[in-house]
Protein backbone atom coordinates (compact mmCIF):
# COMPACT_ATOMS: atom_id res chain seq x y z
CA UNK A 1 0.00 0.00 0.00
CA UNK A 2 1.22 3.48 -0.85
CA UNK A 3 0.50 6.58 1.25
CA UNK A 4 -0.68 9.41 -1.01
CA UNK A 5 -2.24 12.84 -0.95
CA UNK A 6 -5.90 12.72 -1.94
CA UNK A 7 -6.91 13.62 -5.48
CA UNK A 8 -9.94 15.36 -4.03
CA UNK A 9 -7.73 18.43 -3.65
CA UNK A 10 -7.31 20.62 -6.71
CA UNK A 11 -3.67 21.32 -5.93
CA UNK A 12 -2.92 17.58 -5.87
CA UNK A 13 -5.03 16.70 -8.91
CA UNK A 14 -3.30 19.42 -10.94
CA UNK A 15 0.12 18.29 -9.69
CA UNK A 16 -0.51 14.79 -11.07
CA UNK A 17 -2.51 15.51 -14.20
CA UNK A 18 -0.42 18.39 -15.54
CA UNK A 19 2.16 15.72 -16.38
CA UNK A 20 1.94 15.47 -20.18
CA UNK A 21 2.18 11.67 -20.15
CA UNK A 22 -0.61 11.39 -17.57
CA UNK A 23 -2.83 13.95 -19.28
CA UNK A 24 -2.47 12.31 -22.68
CA UNK A 25 -3.20 8.86 -21.22
CA UNK A 26 -6.29 10.14 -19.42
CA UNK A 27 -7.65 11.85 -22.53
CA UNK A 28 -6.84 8.79 -24.67
CA UNK A 29 -8.88 6.50 -22.42
CA UNK A 30 -11.78 8.89 -21.71
CA UNK A 31 -12.19 10.50 -25.13
CA UNK A 32 -10.42 8.06 -27.42
CA UNK A 33 -8.22 10.91 -28.67
CA UNK A 34 -4.46 10.84 -29.15
CA UNK A 35 -3.23 14.32 -28.30
CA UNK A 36 -0.23 15.98 -29.93
CA UNK A 37 0.93 18.28 -27.10
CA UNK A 38 4.13 19.10 -25.23
CA UNK A 39 2.63 20.99 -22.27
CA UNK A 40 -0.42 21.16 -20.02
CA UNK A 41 -1.34 24.52 -18.51
CA UNK A 42 -2.83 24.86 -15.04
CA UNK A 43 -5.21 27.62 -13.92
CA UNK A 44 -5.50 28.83 -17.51
CA UNK A 45 -7.18 32.19 -18.09
CA UNK A 46 -7.82 33.75 -21.49
CA UNK A 47 -6.62 37.31 -22.05
CA UNK A 48 -10.05 38.32 -23.33
CA UNK A 49 -12.90 38.01 -20.83
CA UNK A 50 -15.95 36.29 -22.32
CA UNK A 51 -19.16 37.35 -20.58
CA UNK A 52 -19.29 38.78 -17.08
CA UNK A 53 -17.22 36.11 -15.32
CA UNK A 54 -13.47 35.60 -15.69
CA UNK A 55 -13.17 31.84 -16.18
CA UNK A 56 -10.18 29.84 -14.97
CA UNK A 57 -9.55 26.29 -16.19
CA UNK A 58 -7.87 23.80 -13.83
CA UNK A 59 -6.04 21.95 -16.62
CA UNK A 60 -5.88 23.06 -20.23
CA UNK A 61 -4.12 21.61 -23.26
CA UNK A 62 -4.30 22.48 -26.92
CA UNK A 63 -3.02 20.78 -30.01
CA UNK A 64 -3.52 21.94 -33.59
CA UNK A 65 -7.01 20.44 -33.83
CA UNK A 66 -8.39 20.22 -30.32
CA UNK A 67 -8.74 21.99 -26.99
CA UNK A 68 -8.99 19.70 -23.99
CA UNK A 69 -10.12 21.01 -20.62
CA UNK A 70 -10.04 18.93 -17.44
CA UNK A 71 -11.58 20.27 -14.24
CA UNK A 72 -11.53 18.67 -10.81
CA UNK A 73 -14.51 19.42 -8.57
CA UNK A 74 -14.85 17.96 -5.09
CA UNK A 75 -17.46 20.25 -3.58
CA UNK A 76 -20.95 19.58 -4.89
CA UNK A 77 -22.38 22.76 -6.41
CA UNK A 78 -26.04 23.05 -7.26
CA UNK A 79 -25.02 24.71 -10.53
CA UNK A 80 -22.07 22.57 -11.62
CA UNK A 81 -23.72 21.43 -14.86
CA UNK A 82 -24.35 25.04 -15.82
CA UNK A 83 -20.96 26.13 -14.47
CA UNK A 84 -19.00 23.77 -16.69
CA UNK A 85 -21.25 24.43 -19.67
CA UNK A 86 -20.19 28.07 -19.24
CA UNK A 87 -16.50 27.08 -19.07
CA UNK A 88 -16.93 24.97 -22.19
CA UNK A 89 -18.67 27.75 -24.11
CA UNK A 90 -15.97 30.24 -23.13
CA UNK A 91 -13.36 27.97 -24.73
CA UNK A 92 -15.52 27.91 -27.86
CA UNK A 93 -16.41 31.59 -28.02
CA UNK A 94 -12.84 32.73 -27.42
CA UNK A 95 -11.98 31.31 -30.84
CA UNK A 96 -14.56 33.35 -32.76
CA UNK A 97 -12.90 36.51 -34.00
CA UNK A 98 -15.31 37.66 -36.73
CA UNK A 99 -19.00 37.50 -37.55
CA UNK A 100 -18.01 36.25 -41.00
CA UNK A 101 -17.42 32.74 -39.62
CA UNK A 102 -18.84 31.31 -36.40
CA UNK A 103 -17.08 27.97 -36.69
CA UNK A 104 -14.51 27.21 -33.99
CA UNK A 105 -11.29 26.02 -35.58
CA UNK A 106 -10.50 23.80 -32.58
CA UNK A 107 -12.78 21.08 -31.25
CA UNK A 108 -13.41 21.60 -27.54
CA UNK A 109 -13.72 18.72 -25.08
CA UNK A 110 -14.29 19.30 -21.37
CA UNK A 111 -13.84 16.53 -18.78
CA UNK A 112 -15.19 17.25 -15.30
CA UNK A 113 -14.20 14.96 -12.41
CA UNK A 114 -16.71 15.12 -9.54
CA UNK A 115 -14.89 13.38 -6.69
CA UNK A 116 -17.61 13.85 -4.06
CA UNK A 117 -20.34 12.40 -6.26
CA UNK A 118 -23.49 13.86 -7.76
CA UNK A 119 -27.22 13.82 -7.07
CA UNK A 120 -27.90 11.64 -10.13
CA UNK A 121 -25.45 8.95 -8.92
CA UNK A 122 -24.20 8.18 -12.44
CA UNK A 123 -20.63 7.18 -13.24
CA UNK A 124 -20.60 8.99 -16.59
CA UNK A 125 -22.84 11.72 -18.00
CA UNK A 126 -22.27 13.30 -21.42
CA UNK A 127 -23.40 16.61 -22.87
CA UNK A 128 -22.86 16.76 -26.61
CA UNK A 129 -23.81 19.34 -29.19
CA UNK A 130 -24.44 17.09 -32.16
CA UNK A 131 -27.65 17.95 -34.03
CA UNK A 132 -30.04 15.01 -34.36
CA UNK A 133 -33.36 14.31 -35.98
CA UNK A 134 -36.55 13.40 -34.15
CA UNK A 135 -35.56 9.73 -34.22
CA UNK A 136 -32.33 10.52 -32.38
CA UNK A 137 -30.04 10.08 -35.38
CA UNK A 138 -27.03 12.40 -35.25
CA UNK A 139 -25.40 14.30 -38.07
CA UNK A 140 -21.65 14.78 -37.96
CA UNK A 141 -21.66 18.55 -37.71
CA UNK A 142 -20.57 19.54 -34.18
CA UNK A 143 -18.06 17.44 -32.23
CA UNK A 144 -17.72 19.47 -29.03
CA UNK A 145 -18.50 17.50 -25.88
CA UNK A 146 -18.59 17.69 -22.05
CA UNK A 147 -18.07 14.51 -20.01
CA UNK A 148 -18.88 14.39 -16.29
CA UNK A 149 -17.13 11.59 -14.39
CA UNK A 150 -18.11 10.46 -10.88
CA UNK A 151 -15.55 7.93 -9.55
CA UNK A 152 -17.84 7.16 -6.61
CA UNK A 153 -20.33 5.39 -8.88
CA UNK A 154 -18.07 3.11 -10.92
CA UNK A 155 -19.84 -0.17 -11.64
CA UNK A 156 -19.63 -3.25 -13.84
CA UNK A 157 -21.15 -1.31 -16.75
CA UNK A 158 -18.60 1.51 -16.62
CA UNK A 159 -16.56 1.42 -19.86
CA UNK A 160 -13.38 -0.54 -19.27
CA UNK A 161 -11.18 2.28 -20.57
CA UNK A 162 -12.68 4.62 -17.93
CA UNK A 163 -12.75 2.21 -15.03
CA UNK A 164 -9.11 2.04 -14.01
CA UNK A 165 -8.79 5.83 -13.95
CA UNK A 166 -11.96 6.33 -11.94
CA UNK A 167 -11.07 3.56 -9.50
CA UNK A 168 -7.60 5.06 -9.00
CA UNK A 169 -9.04 8.52 -8.28
CA UNK A 170 -11.58 7.10 -5.84
CA UNK A 171 -8.91 4.88 -4.24
CA UNK A 172 -6.76 7.92 -3.47
CA UNK A 173 -9.45 9.80 -1.57
CA UNK A 174 -8.68 8.10 1.76
CA UNK A 175 -4.94 8.81 1.40
CA UNK A 176 -3.89 5.25 0.60
CA UNK A 177 -3.76 3.22 -2.62
CA UNK A 178 -2.95 -0.35 -3.54
CA UNK A 179 -0.73 0.41 -6.55
CA UNK A 180 -0.51 -3.29 -7.49
CA UNK A 181 -4.18 -3.13 -8.54
CA UNK A 182 -3.40 -0.81 -11.46
CA UNK A 183 -1.72 -1.75 -14.74
CA UNK A 184 -1.58 1.54 -16.63
CA UNK A 185 1.84 3.20 -16.59
CA UNK A 186 0.17 6.61 -16.50
CA UNK A 187 -1.69 5.75 -13.31
CA UNK A 188 1.51 4.52 -11.68
CA UNK A 189 2.95 7.91 -12.66
CA UNK A 190 0.01 9.63 -10.93
CA UNK A 191 0.80 7.73 -7.74
CA UNK A 192 4.45 8.75 -7.93
CA UNK A 193 3.44 12.41 -8.22
CA UNK A 194 1.13 12.29 -5.20
CA UNK A 195 3.20 10.21 -2.77
CA UNK A 196 2.65 11.75 0.65
CA UNK A 197 6.36 12.15 1.38
CA UNK A 198 6.85 14.14 -1.83
CA UNK A 199 4.19 16.76 -1.12
CA UNK A 200 5.83 20.15 -0.59
CA UNK A 201 5.06 22.46 2.36
CA UNK A 202 3.36 24.88 -0.03
CA UNK A 203 1.16 22.10 -1.44
CA UNK A 204 0.25 20.96 2.07
CA UNK A 205 -0.72 24.53 2.97
CA UNK A 206 -2.94 24.77 -0.12
CA UNK A 207 -4.56 21.43 0.76
CA UNK A 208 -5.40 22.78 4.21
CA UNK A 209 -6.85 25.94 2.67
CA UNK A 210 -9.01 23.88 0.33
CA UNK A 211 -10.17 21.68 3.20
CA UNK A 212 -11.24 24.62 5.36
CA UNK A 213 -12.96 26.28 2.40
CA UNK A 214 -14.93 23.09 1.68
CA UNK A 215 -15.89 22.84 5.35
CA UNK A 216 -17.12 26.44 5.36
CA UNK A 217 -19.11 25.91 2.16
CA UNK A 218 -20.59 22.66 3.51
CA UNK A 219 -21.66 24.39 6.69
CA UNK A 220 -23.23 27.25 4.77
CA UNK A 221 -25.12 24.86 2.51
CA UNK A 222 -26.39 22.85 5.51
CA UNK A 223 -27.66 25.97 7.25
CA UNK A 224 -29.37 27.17 4.09
CA UNK A 225 -31.05 23.79 3.54
CA UNK A 226 -32.13 23.64 7.17
CA UNK A 227 -33.79 27.05 6.85
CA UNK A 228 -35.54 26.02 3.64
CA UNK A 229 -36.77 22.74 5.17
CA UNK A 230 -38.14 24.50 8.26
CA UNK A 231 -39.98 27.01 6.09
CA UNK A 232 -41.44 24.23 3.94
CA UNK A 233 -42.56 22.26 6.99
CA UNK A 234 -44.17 25.39 8.42
CA UNK A 235 -46.22 25.61 5.21
CA UNK A 236 -47.28 21.96 5.57
CA UNK A 237 -45.41 20.87 2.45
CA UNK A 238 -45.14 17.09 2.27
CA UNK A 239 -41.94 15.25 3.14
CA UNK A 240 -41.93 13.66 -0.33
CA UNK A 241 -41.81 17.12 -1.91
CA UNK A 242 -39.09 18.27 0.49
CA UNK A 243 -36.99 15.20 -0.36
CA UNK A 244 -37.35 15.97 -4.07
CA UNK A 245 -36.53 19.68 -3.71
CA UNK A 246 -33.53 19.29 -1.37
CA UNK A 247 -32.08 16.09 -2.87
CA UNK A 248 -31.83 14.66 0.65
CA UNK A 249 -33.30 11.46 2.02
CA UNK A 250 -35.90 11.57 4.78
CA UNK A 251 -33.26 10.32 7.25
CA UNK A 252 -30.79 13.02 6.17
CA UNK A 253 -33.47 15.66 6.63
CA UNK A 254 -34.26 14.35 10.11
CA UNK A 255 -30.56 14.36 11.06
CA UNK A 256 -30.15 17.90 9.72
CA UNK A 257 -33.11 19.18 11.71
CA UNK A 258 -31.83 17.48 14.89
CA UNK A 259 -28.41 19.10 14.51
CA UNK A 260 -28.41 22.03 16.92
CA UNK A 261 -26.18 24.52 15.14
CA UNK A 262 -27.95 27.70 16.11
Amino acid sequence: MKQVASLRYGVIFKKAFCDVMVFKGFVRDILGIQLDIDKVETEKVFDTVIGSVKTQFDLFAEDKKKRIIVDIQHQRHIDHYDRFLHYHCVALLEQIKSSSDYRANLKVYTIVVLTSGDKYKKDVLITDFSPRDLSGNKVNEIAHKIIFLCPKYVNENTPESYREWLEAIEDSLDGEVDESHYKLAEIQQVFRHIERDDISPDERARMIEEYHLEEAIDEGVKKAKKTIIKNMLAKNISMATIVEVTNLTANEIEDLLMNNDE
